[in-house]
C-alpha cells in the first residue's frame, strides 16, 4: 500500500518507485522498514500484484472511514450540532460531477485496429505451425504484401474516405483468412500450444473482425461494445464532447465532494448518462451523514425534473435557474441571480479535483493495462488526494497549536509561575 501511495504521489512509474525506495530511508521508513537497507526492496513487476491485492472496493472503504471520521465530525459539529439533532435536518454541500481517466492506448482508428489483430493471428499461425511442421505445408498468409498495403495507406497525411474503406476491405481479407486458417489448424491442433495472452489475444482479434465487418457492411462507425484496443479490450470510447477532445478512452468516472474530501460514487467503463445517478448518490450522502445535504451542485446534465423534484421532496437545494416563469420582484430576482452565481462559484472545487487529479497525480493517463488495476490505480490517486488534505489539514492544526504553545510560554517566563500570574492578572 505505501508502495502504490509513493507512486502516485510522486508520479513515477514503477522502476522508479523501487529506485526512490531503495535511495531513501525516510520512504523505506514509510512502508514498514525497521531499518535501511541499500538494495531493492521488491522488483518493479510486484507493482502489479499489489494493484491486484489491493483492490479498489478495498481503497474505497478506506476512504470511508477516514470520511467517517474527519468529515462527518466535522459536520456535526459545526454549530454545536448533536448527531441526533443532524439527523432531523440537511447539512453540507455536495458536489458531483464526472469526468473520463483515459487510458494508455493509441488512438484508435480502424484501419491500424485490422492491422494490428492481422499481424498478432500471423504471430498465432507460426505458433501452432510448429507443432505439425515436416507433416503440413504451412498456408500462405500474404503478410508482406499486406503490410505494403497498409503502409500505403497509413502514410499519407491526406486519405480520401474512398481510399480508407479499399484499404479496411483488403485487410478484413486478410484477417478473415487468417482466422479461417487457425480454425482449420485448431481441428488438427491442440491450442493449448498458446500461453494466456496469445489466446486472449485470438479470442479479442476474432471480435474484433466481427465489428468491423458489421461496421464496413452498415457503413458506419457505431457498434455496440466496440474494442478500439486488443491490449485492452475492456477500453471503450467515450464521447465527452469537450473542446480538445471530443472523445477520450478509459473509465467514466463520477465522484462527489463533500468538505473538500472526494468520493468516488461510480467507475464504469461504457458510457452513461451522469444525471440518472443524482438521487443514488445523495442517498449514500444520508446513508453515510446520516442526513441530506443542505444543497448540491452539479452542472446542467444533472438538473432534469426528476432529480429537481427528488430535491424538493427532501428540501435540497439544487444549483442552477429554477423552472417556471421568474419572480416579478426585482429584489427576489436579484436575490436568485445572486444565489445561482454563487451556487456556481461553490462548484468549482469539483473542477478543481479534476484539475489536480490530472495534472498532479496522472489521472489524465492511467498507465496500468488491466481492468481491474486500473480501477484500483483510479481510487489510488483519489485516496491520495484526501491523504494529502489530510495531511495539510493537520499541518495547519499542528502550527496553530505551536503557536500557541510558544506564546503561553512566553508569557509564562515573562510573569514567573502561574500564580505570580494570577496575581498580577487580578491586580
Amino acid at each position: 500500500m505505501g508502495a502504490l501511495i509513493i507512486k502516485e504521489k510522486m508520479d513515477i512509474p514503477d522502476e522508479e518507485v523501487v529506485e526512490q525506495i531503495r535511495e531513501n530511508h525516510y520512504l523505506q521508513y514509510f512502508i514498514g522498514k525497521d531499518g535501511y537497507r541499500d538494495e531493492p526492496p521488491f522488483d518493479s513487476s510486484m507493482m502489479v500484484h499489489f494493484r491486484k491485492r489491493i483492490t479498489a472496493e478495498m481503497l474505497a472503504e478506506i476512504n470511508e472511514r477516514i470520511h467517517e471520521r474527519i468529515v462527518k465530525k466535522k459536520l456535526q459539529n459545526e454549530g454545536e450540532i448533536t448527531a441526533e439533532a443532524a439527523e432531523q435536518e440537511n447539512k453540507g454541500k455536495m458536489l458531483v460531477d464526472a469526468t473520463c481517466a483515459p487510458a494508455d492506448i493509441q488512438y484508435p482508428c480502424d484501419l491500424s485496429l485490422l492491422h494490428e489483430a492481422r499481424e498478432k493471428t500471423e504471430l498465432i499461425i507460426d505458433i501452432l505451425h510448429e507443432s505439425v511442421k515436416g507433416k503440413k505445408k504451412k498456408v500462405r498468409t500474404y503478410r508482406i504484401q499486406a503490410r505494403k498495403e497498409y503502409l500505403k495507406v497509413s502514410k499519407k497525411r491526406q486519405k480520401s474516405a474512398s481510399e480508407i474503406r479499399k484499404a479496411i476491405r483488403k485487410q478484413l481479407s486478410y484477417l478473415k483468412r487468417n482466422l479461417r486458417y487457425i480454425n482449420e489448424i485448431a481441428d488438427t491442433t491442440n491450442l493449448s500450444n498458446l500461453n494466456k495472452k496469445q489466446y486472449r489475444d485470438l479470442l479479442v482479434c476474432s471480435e474484433v473482425y466481427r465489428q468491423q465487418q458489421k461496421m464496413y457492411g452498415d457503413k458506419t462507425h457505431r457498434i455496440e461494445d466496440r474494442i478500439v484496443s486488443i491490449s485492452q479490450p475492456h477500453v471503450r470510447p467515450i464521447v465527452r464532447g469537450k473542446a480538445g477532445a471530443a472523445v477520450e478512452f478509459g473509465a467514466k468516472m463520477t465522484i462527489s465532494v463533500v468538505e473538500g474530501y472526494t468520493f468516488i460514487e461510480k467507475i464504469s467503463w461504457d458510457n452513461y448518462n451522469e444525471g440518472s445517478d443524482l438521487i443514488e448518490q445523495t442517498e449514500t450522502y444520508r446513508t453515510r451523514f446520516g442526513y441530506y445535504p443542505e444543497s448540491v451542485h452539479a452542472d446542467k446534465i444533472y438538473q432534469n425534473r426528476k432529480n429537481r423534484q427528488f430535491c424538493t421532496e427532501h428540501g435540497i437545494r439544487m444549483s442552477g435557474p429554477q423552472l417556471g416563469r421568474p419572480p416579478k420582484e426585482k429584489d427576489e430576482q436579484r436575490e436568485k441571480k445572486r444565489q445561482r452565481q454563487q451556487d456556481e462559484k461553490d462548484r468549482i472545487p469539483v473542477e478543481g479535483k479534476f484539475g489536480n487529479a490530472k495534472r498532479r497525480y496522472g489521472l489524465d493517463r492511467i498507465l496500468a493495462k488491466g481492468k481491474e488495476t486500473s480501477e484500483t490505480t483510479i481510487a489510488v490517486i483519489i485516496l491520495v488526494m484526501n491523504l494529502e488534505k489530510l495531511r495539510v489539514q493537520f499541518l495547519f492544526v499542528f502550527l496553530f497549536f505551536r503557536r500557541e504553545i510558544k506564546r503561553n510560554t512566553e508569557i509564562y517566563n515573562y510573569f514567573g509561575t502561574i500564580a505570580e500570574y494570577k496575581e498580577k492578572k487580578a491586580g
